[in-house]
């Protein structure tokens, strides 16, 4: 889901959908450890007998637990329930040689928009416990029975992706990709590992529709939002994509506000979509 996706696509809530997965992204900064530098070659190796232990690999510290679920309330213009969208801690399993969290999202429109434009989308990925870097990532779409798999798998050792994509046919590339980029939606979860503070700036490769982004983000002030579960105070969160994508972002006016709690939940998400309008999600329920 690019921004250029977003942007074309007709229903105006499938453009809301695919701007939460991409605006969520912003702010996740340089989330895995710098790599040592490499020791000076005149410097002695040491003697087999000598070499210490090699340590086990630790698991970052996250803010989220299998079984966190998130459900969010799509309002259009501020006055009409537009539709839902859900993020989902579904599992930590072995995965690609490491273990990793398995996460999904899905959106899709109330009852009666369905009815008149049968939508829904659903993200997944495989978040490395150890870097918090992306295996593998997915998104599948079924727009008015038009079905859609785009599949993007990270080989990190390369600095590559390959990106597929099924319809009733099937293609595929490879892609050259920073270090620490990210997916959409690993993105979401990476950030809320990071520490915030005002003023703030990130910028960041984010890969989305076998393309790498760059986007650039600004942390605001502590504010209070409101949401059914009451009041609660969060970071704002500016994201812009900035480059030569920035023309068909498909938004304006984007702000994502993140609890500065312990657990860091995305509470909030507004984004200006030209020409239809103001698109929130809030934050209904977590578990």
């Amino acid at each position: 889901m690019s921004g250029s996706d977003c942007a074309m696509s007709r229903p105006a809530l499938t453009s809301a959908l695919c701007l939460w997965l991409t605006v969520s992204a912003a702010v996740a900064g340089a989330q895995a450890p710098a790599p040592r530098p490499a020791q000076p070659a005149t410097r002695p190796a040491p003697s087999a007998a000598a070499k210490p232990a090699a340590k086990a690999p630790q698991e970052r510290a996250v803010p989220f637990a299998v079984g966190e679920t998130l459900t969010y309330d799509v309002a259009w213009a501020n006055y009409m329930t537009a539709g839902s969208a859900t993020l989902s801690v579904r599992e930590k399993k072995p995965s690609h040689g490491s273990v990793a969290y398995y996460i999904t999202a899905e959106g899709q429109p109330i009852s009666l928009l369905q009815r008149i434009y049968p939508l829904y989308y659903k993200a997944d990925t495989l978040l490395d416990v150890y870097s918090l870097l992306p295996q593998r990532a997915s998104i599948y779409s079924n727009e008015n029975g038009r079905e859609k798999m785009r599949t993007t798998v990270f080989d990190r050792a390369k600095r590559t992706a390959s990106y597929e994509v099924r319809t009733a046919t099937q293609t595929s590339r490879s892609v050259a990709v920073p270090a620490r980029t990210l997916d959409l939606l690993s993105a979401v979860y990476a950030l809320r590992s990071l520490p915030f503070g005002a003023g703030t700036t990130t910028i960041m490769p984010v890969v989305d529709a076998g393309k790498v982004i760059t986007v650039k983000a600004t942390v605001g002030s502590r504010e209070p939002v409101r949401t059914p579960g009451g009041t609660v105070t969060a970071w704002r969160v500016e994201p812009r994509i900035v480059g030569d994508d920035a023309d068909a972002a498909g938004a304006q006016q984007i702000a994502v506000w993140i609890t500065d709690d312990a657990r860091r939940v995305p509470v909030k998400m507004t984004a200006e979509v030209p020409p239809v309008g103001v698109f929130t999600f809030t934050l209904r329920e977590a578990r």
